[in-house]
């Protein structure tokens, strides 16, 4: 049996659910209605923007750290998502249904 899968990686066409990837079956989480959410290179607001998220956006989350203490539409915590390498947002912007970590505690 094949199958179409549609995430955040992009679509797996023909893909059987034995080859699907860890990176095609990632979880996304929506940035608060009404933000367009800015990436920073650094889990701080002071570190340099890499680029903006457009309205809408979802993310996957492939560590989270400590760093700066941000208060959002989310609550006021000093959690940030990063979401690719030398990526970061805060999780005050983002709605992952958790005040704690939803994924693993970055390496750096």
């Amino acid at each position: 049996m094949t199958s179409t899968q549609e995430n955040a990686v992009g679509t797996v066409e023909g893909a059987g659910t034995e080859e699907v990837t860890a990176a095609s079956a990632a979880v996304t989480y929506p940035v608060a209605p009404g933000y367009r959410l800015n990436v920073r290179s650094g889990p701080s607001s002071r570190s340099s923007l890499v680029r903006q998220l457009p309205y809408g956006a979802r993310i996957a989350i492939r560590c989270q750290r400590h760093g700066e203490r941000v208060s959002g539409p989310y609550g006021t915590n000093d959690i940030w998502d990063c979401i690719a390498p030398g990526q970061y947002v805060s999780d005050s912007y983002v709605r992952t249904g958790s005040d704690g970590f939803v994924a693993p505690l970055c390496a750096n």
